[in-house]
């Protein structure tokens, strides 16, 4: 559970920044940041003033809140008639995370509180959310442990002629029984995960899901994950999991082969390995995030691999790691055009990857922590193909 230590200093770097932009304060009403703050993720609105004590109106639950919630002052959500008396004259400029809010609760709130301004604080709130505290650390590295453990069970359950669709529901079962709750939240509009995807050789395909590798998935209406594809022998399978544990995602893959592999993709495992191991020993505060895209990306070029790098030729994706947290796809982002500098406390899940259409899918993902000393893995298992 969130200590109360925690959710002050979130609500103090918030409001730090709504001095910083001249504003008065800031209605959260998206869940996961809610629960980022407070504490709960039940149906809430929370109101953090620039200045003074920070309120949570709650739907429901009202009695789990009061359990879970650090806010002192929690209280039900009031009548559409008494919201606006929370808000006295002073309130003026309100910021609201337009980058998740839906135009529905934008009206709602404006309606509720008439001649105020609203302003975007999206990127704000995501800043301060991608820097991890050393609690939020801890709770990463033993999700991180939780998750190798199922991963480190995969030789005991894949075998020749299994579909990917079993070999994916035997892992989500174990996953499931280690405690990974399975809600793999994702910020961008129109993104979904279903925990994570087993792909063969033969289903490599490309697909919405906006990463190097989708899978087939089982039909036109969930394009995403394992398929009924029979795994066969000589073939890379390519595992790539998430585990969330007490809401924190780490995520990672490994490759396993039951038989050899082609010496084309051995090649481009290697690389794959130099690749990541160039940008472990780079995630130091301030290194700037598309340098070490470029960095990846040169390396691929120089094996003769660029074309494969991070997708089917032609699907590309254009990144090479992403934050990761209580969502899948915070920031930083290691991608062409992202010219932030990363920061102590930073979490990245670093997946240089290759695409071959119908030879295979080869890659490795390690969830790491950016420190002075470079990037610590948290996801501390073995990255060398396993061969069955």
């Amino acid at each position: 559970m969130l200590t109360s230590k925690e959710s002050q200093e979130r609500i103090g770097r918030l409001q730090h920044s709504l001095q910083a932009s001249g504003l008065d304060g800031a209605l959260i009403v998206y869940p996961i940041d809610i629960y980022y703050y407070s504490g709960t993720r039940q149906n809430s609105t929370l109101w953090v003033p620039a200045h003074g004590e920070a309120m949570l109106m709650v739907r429901k639950s009202f009695s789990r809140a009061l359990k879970e919630s650090q806010i002192t002052d929690t209280r039900a959500f009031p009548s559409s008639k008494e919201f606006p008396g929370l808000f006295g004259p002073e309130i003026k400029r309100v910021g609201m995370t337009f980058d998740v809010l839906p135009v529905q609760q934008y009206n709602y709130y404006a309606k509720l509180l008439p001649g105020r301004e609203f302003a975007d604080i999206s990127q704000t709130n995501r800043e301060i959310r991608s820097v991890k505290s050393p609690w939020e650390l801890e709770k990463m590295r033993k999700a991180g442990a939780a998750l190798c453990s199922v991963f480190e069970e995969v030789p005991k359950f894949l075998k020749p002629g299994m579909r990917e669709l079993d070999l994916a529901a035997e892992f989500e079962c174990r996953l499931r029984k280690a405690g990974s709750e399975g809600y793999v939240r994702m910020r961008a509009f129109n993104q979904e995960l279903f925990q994570g995807l087993a792909v063969s050789a033969t289903s490599g395909d490309p697909g919405f899901f906006d990463g190097a590798v989708t899978g087939r998935g089982l039909s036109a209406a969930s394009p995403h994950g394992a398929s009924r594809e029979v795994i066969s022998a000589d073939a890379p399978v390519l595992v790539d999991f998430t585990g969330v544990f007490d809401g924190y995602i780490v995520d990672m893959t490994r490759i396993f082969v039951v038989g050899t592999l082609a010496p084309e993709l051995q090649r481009a495992f290697a690389t794959a390995l130099a690749i990541q191991g160039a940008i472990q020993a780079e995630l130091k505060p301030g290194a700037i995030c598309e340098d070490l895209f470029f960095l990846a990306a040169r390396m691929a070029e120089e094996a003769g691999l660029g074309k494969h790098f991070m997708g089917a030729p032609g699907e590309n994706a254009r990144f090479v790691g992403h934050g990761v947290g209580l969502e899948l796809d915070e920031v930083p982002v290691l991608a062409q055009g992202f010219k932030g500098a990363l920061s102590e406390g930073h979490t990245i899940a670093v997946e240089p990857k290759f695409v071959f259409p119908g030879l295979g899918v080869v890659g490795i993902e390690n969830t790491f922590a950016v420190t002075a000393n470079g990037g610590e893995k948290l996801t501390p298992l073995v990255d060398q193909i396993v061969y069955l």
